[in-house]
């Protein structure tokens, strides 16, 4: 059973932010939701690129081999992210001003029988299926590791200060940009949701799941998620992608092709201000998604009459034979009767601008204007004229590996030259030690000091201290004076070392040292002699006092 898909799409700038740094995608094959951070421009840029990066596989043909196919397009999202993540971090070097920028990438293709999902930050994809609600991805943010290791629970991490903290994104980090990719069959009546935090942030799976329920058609689905996102205090940018599959006998068709997204791709956020290289990449009209409608609005009767007066005026416009109107170029699709629709609702309501690939122009002239560079993936003029930046494309692999070549050859002259550089400052900075070790071994070379040597008096050169174990003196002479024949002061001293000035006042110092023990020695003698003398009296006379 071949099954099909159909989706829609709705982002809005939400209460607090000043600009949109979502992008989102719907198409037949492909969706996808990039949420985008590093600030205005920045994170506008970001997703943008992830978006454009993404684009082609929308034209994915369908193959007889459903296994060969699933691992082709699992391998084509990877690249493609990886794609995006080198032109992300390739823009932000170029331009300093987007230093730090980055994006989620939450992205899902239907190929045969089965859904390939693609999935890089802390964007969400949702599936409904049998009443029940399942979200597939798994965040890569900070309170997430905290939840995985145990540390908070899930009810902790909605109020957790560092709740907006992602571990892996695609941009100008240190991080490892390959997705995380599974792979599940699909079934008729799947419903996928994918969404930035701007939604998921604020409101439960289980309300999620009641809105998913309770509102078949896709766009007032979206519009629906995006009004209560509001209502809770969002502060973020809300994006919405919803995705339905059907078989070709499904009876519910008709209700679920109301959108029109059937017939083109939709885009919303910061890529729709640029529809142009979107629709030369794919071969299909690209339109730009109706913005968020609040639900005051889309309730009123007459607003209602006036979307279903625009439809069937469309629909005239249609079947025109005006190819210029069939495929509206650049062209604006007006109500006819704004005079029913309030005026915030003029302010809010984005009008439907359609766009035709480059592939589908008829003249050259037409081109005029619509094809503009980006600036992130190299961008081919192809021999028949046409413009691509499709990184699957020969021409644009050709001209990536040309600039990852000429990338690589600047990168191993940067690292040469940092490497002779670095071998200069190395060899100037061991001569500089070398010269100071000798000058300071020099200087060392003309102190003197007195410490012992083996228990005798040793006049040393040198400095009395030792460097990293290698000793800054040397024994210069020995001397006959024993350690032991000097006073108690002295050897003390002499055993910590006394600094001379030089070589004569380290003699003269031995020589008061050698005097004051001499004298020291005489005066010992003496006093033992006269104690000697002392004790030879009293036994004299002690004898003389017995004979008597």
């Amino acid at each position: 059973m071949a099954l099909h898909m159909i989706s829609t799409t709705v982002s809005d700038i939400g209460l607090v932010r000043k600009d949109n740094q979502d992008s989102t995608f719907a198409g037949a094959r492909l969706v996808a939701v990039c949420d985008g951070m590093g600030g205005h421009a920045g994170g506008d840029t970001a997703s943008t690129i992830a978006i454009r990066s993404l684009a082609h596989i929308e034209n994915i043909p369908l193959v007889t081999n459903p296994s060969k196919a699933v691992d082709d397009v699992a391998s084509m999202l990877t690249t493609s992210i990886i794609a995006a993540h080198d032109a992300i971090v390739g823009k932000a070097r170029r331009e300093k001003a987007l230093s730090g920028m980055g994006t989620t990438v939450t992205a899902i293709a239907l190929v045969g029988e089965y859904w390939v999902i693609a999935h890089i930050g802390d964007s969400r994809a949702y599936l409904v299926r049998d009443s029940e609600i399942v979200r597939v991805t798994k965040d890569h943010s900070y309170v997430q590791h905290l939840i995985d290791a145990g540390r908070i629970t899930i009810d902790e991490a909605k109020s957790h200060p560092q709740r907006n903290v992602v571990m892996r994104v695609l941009g100008d980090f240190d991080i490892d940009p390959r997705p995380d990719i599974s792979i599940r069959r699909a079934q008729r009546g799947d419903r996928w949701l994918l969404c930035s935090d701007g939604l998921s942030g604020v409101v439960s799976d289980e309300s999620l799941r009641d809105i998913l329920l309770t509102h078949p058609h896709a766009q007032e689905c979206a519009q629906t998620l995006v009004g209560l996102a509001e209502k809770s205090g969002s502060t973020d940018n809300i994006s919405v992608v919803i995705a339905d599959s059907y078989s070709a006998d499904d009876e519910n068709i008709p209700t679920a092709l109301s959108n029109s997204s059937d017939e083109m791709c939709l885009i919303a956020g910061a890529v729709s201000t640029q529809p142009q290289p979107i629709a030369d990449t794919l071969n299909t009209l690209v339109a730009i998604a109706p913005r968020f409608v609040p639900d005051d609005i889309l309730q009123s009767p007459a607003v209602r009459a006036a979307q279903l007066t625009a439809k069937a005026h469309e629909s005239k416009e249609q079947n025109s034979e005006d190819a210029d109107t069939l495929f509206g170029v650049a062209t604006i699709h007006e109500h006819e009767h704004n005079d029913l629709i309030a005026d915030d609702f003029d302010a809010r309501y984005e009008i439907e601008r359609i766009v035709r690939p480059n592939t589908m122009l008829n003249n050259e002239n037409d081109a005029d204007g619509i094809i503009e560079a980006t600036g992130e993936i190299p961008v081919v003029t192809k021999h028949d004229g046409s413009v691509v930046d499709d990184p699957h494309d020969p021409d644009v692999r050709d001209a990536m590996k040309v600039q990852k070549i000429t990338d690589a050859h600047n990168q191993h002259r940067s690292t040469r030259i940092r490497r002779i550089i670095w071998f200069v400052i190395t060899v100037a900075a061991i001569i500089a030690a070398g010269i100071g070790c000798w000058l300071t071994y020099n200087w060392s070379q003309s102190r003197y000091f007195i410490k012992d040597f083996n228990g005798q008096v040793a006049i040393y050169q040198g400095v009395n201290t030792d460097v990293f174990g290698y000793s800054l003196n040397h024994v210069l002479e020995k001397t006959n004076v024993d350690m032991r024949d000097i006073p108690q002061g002295w050897q003390d001293r002499i055993s910590k070392g006394i600094e001379a000035q030089n070589y004569k006042d380290a003699r003269n110092t031995i020589t008061s040292i050698q005097k004051q023990a001499s004298s020291a020695n005489e005066n010992s003698t003496e006093k033992s002699t006269k104690s000697s003398k002392g004790t030879d009296n009293k036994g004299s006379e002690q004898a003389g006092t017995d004979e008597n």
